[in-house]
């Protein structure tokens, strides 16, 4: 049996599940290469069922989620969600109404799930699926919340946790709190739109010149270079607050903007950063907590856009009360379609528990790639095992190089995990300042993340026996001893991102075991194979596109080893 999942918002994408497994999961900006796809996932969807080699009425069961009042209006008026991405990727020249537009925004964010908005929403995305030959499935709507607690409730392993959402809005909520016994999801708190602290942290990224649901990272990053000041000290203070198991903003979202912008206009946003970024930190910490105790349940799992915060979550893990962790990896609203379809399956057979892998996306054989290759005749080509591909990038590595590296399935998720990554040495701040200028061509402030062999993990960072990081999903304090092996993919805080490698990708894994061959250290910087502003690479072709236009020297692809002629 197939269940399909979907979401055509932020981040638009499909997932499938066949006979309980998940299968397949991507998203749309990788098909289009538009970041943050909201258009409906036709692409997506088609390249789930490629995948799995069947057609569209093969699918009996579809679920979608979020059918609020402005997602509902969206769907009607599609033309509304294509001017709302231009404006907010600021693809356009400045709106002389800016400021009403953002009001308007922030006057509809309490607005939930109307009458009459499931029905229509349900219309619509019917009338989409049978434009694309779908016949005879049965249809299910997901609320938002849900449907984020289904990926981290689903896909962690624990028998019993407590399941943690926080993001922006959807369905006319924030966040919630539910406990997974038993196999039974039931939730027994939400938190209201109004006091959402993701709408708050995307309003100071828009106020310090940044995207909204695009740059929160670079805002947490940002706070890093402020001088240090204690909580009391924080002119935001006072936004919100923690009673019990109730968080609540002191104002309107409306009120709030203009709050927040009339302070910020009177501080260096490396200092507004600082303040937004303490101020999420206390509370989500002090809510957290509160929660562990009230449940008595210290096996803690998250999801929702604001739990890509990892400054945050390191906070959350070192909590007394939390025993171990777990955090989504496809935490914001990209997650959803997934979340849809583990929820709707849960309903339909009551599996609660799902192997995820990260690896979930298209894949390329050697034929297709060579075909690619062949079309370009400024870059030499040459076959290569795994075992000759690993150990070569780690030579060139070693020696203060970088490389492309394309292997397998495309990562599901923001991050790229040994598929489709860049990596560079981890000691080397010349190439790391090569890459950010002509590669990534990124904010400087923002550092890279290490991938590291799990069993080198401790001598890396502080870590502790709460559990293992295989998605980047939190931060660590690097040791002192491992300060110099680690120059370029640490904070100026020195906190890292690491990504644990087990046995989960033999041919990365083989990678870092000729790195530690080589330098004593399983260790590499691994960063998203694409340009700043772009999606993740997806196919061959894209992969050359962005060597080219880099000027990259050497990639490693699919058994074949690439030299630019060109690169430099």
């Amino acid at each position: 049996m197939y269940v399909l999942g979907l979401w055509d918002g932020h981040d638009a994408g499909a997932a499938l599940l066949e006979d309980g497994n998940i299968i397949y999961a991507a998203n749309e900006e990788r098909f289009t290469k538009r970041k943050l796809e909201m258009k409906f996932p036709y692409n997506s969807i088609r390249a789930a069922l490629d995948y799995a080699q069947i057609k569209p009425a093969d699918i009996e069961n579809v679920a979608y989620t979020t059918t609020e009042f402005t997602k509902t209006l969206e769907r009607i008026y599609p033309r509304m969600k294509e001017k709302y991405y231009l404006f907010r990727r600021r693809k356009i020249p400045k709106p002389r109404f800016e400021g009403f537009m953002h009001n308007l925004k922030y006057s509809m964010t309490g607005v939930g799930i109307l009458p009459l908005c499931n029905p229509i929403s349900s219309s619509i995305i019917s009338r989409q699926l049978r434009h694309m030959g779908f016949r005879n499935f049965k249809l299910k709507a997901v609320e938002h919340h849900t449907a984020h607690a289904s990926t981290a409730a689903f896909t962690s392993g624990f028998k019993k946790s407590l399941v943690i959402t926080l993001d922006g809005l959807g369905d006319g909520l924030s966040g919630s709190v539910s406990t997974f016994d038993n196999g039974k999801l039931e939730r027994h708190i939400s938190i209201p739109a109004r006091d959402s602290l993701g709408i708050f942290f995307e309003q100071v990224t828009n106020i310090i010149g940044m995207r909204e649901l695009e740059d929160e990272g670079k805002v947490m990053a940002m706070a890093d270079y402020s001088y240090p000041f204690d909580f009391e000290n924080n002119r935001l203070k006072d936004m919100f607050r923690v009673e019990g198991t109730v968080i609540s903003a002191k104002y309107n979202a409306r009120k709030q903007f203009a709050k927040l912008q009339s302070i910020g206009w009177q501080i260096p946003r490396e200092q507004f950063s600082y303040m937004a970024q303490q101020l999420l930190e206390n509370i989500v910490v002090k809510f957290v907590s509160n929660v562990v105790d009230r449940f008595s349940i210290g096996d803690v799992v998250l999801a929702g856009g604001l739990f890509s915060n990892i400054k945050a979550n390191m906070k959350i893990r070192k909590l007394e009360n939390v025993k171990h962790w777990y955090v989504f990896p496809h935490m914001g609203d990209g997650g959803i379609a997934l979340g849809s379809a583990l929820y709707a399956d849960y309903e339909l057979n009551g599996s609660t528990s799902h192997d995820f892998s990260a690896y979930l996306g298209n894949d390329y054989d050697a034929e297709t790639t060579m075909q690619a290759l062949k079309k370009d005749r400024s870059l030499e080509t040459a076959k290569e095992s795994h075992a000759e591909q690993a150990r070569h990038a780690a030579e060139l590595i070693s020696n203060g190089n970088y490389v492309f590296w394309f292997q397998g399935r495309m990562e599901y998720g923001p991050r790229a995990l040994g598929d489709r990554s860049i990596l560079a040495p981890p000691d080397s701040e010349s190439v790391k300042e090569k890459l950010n200028l002509y590669v990534k061509r990124r904010e400087w402030f923002q550092p890279f993340a290490p991938s590291v062999l799990e069993e080198d993990l401790a001598r890396v960072v502080d870590y502790d026996s709460k559990g293992y990081d295989r998605y980047m999903t939190m931060a660590y304090k690097v040791k002192d001893s491992a300060r110099d092996a680690t120059k370029s993919v640490v904070n100026v805080d020195y906190s890292a991102r690491p990504q644990a490698v087990g046995q989960e990708n033999p041919n990365y894994r083989e990678l870092l075991d000729n790195m530690r061959r080589l330098t004593g250290y399983g260790l590499v910087l691994n960063t998203s194979f694409n340009l700043h502003g772009m999606p993740i690479v997806m196919t061959p072709e894209d992969a050359i596109a962005t060597m080219k236009a880099t000027k990259t020297k050497y990639m490693f692809i699919n058994g074949v080893a690439v030299t630019n002629k060109r690169g430099i």
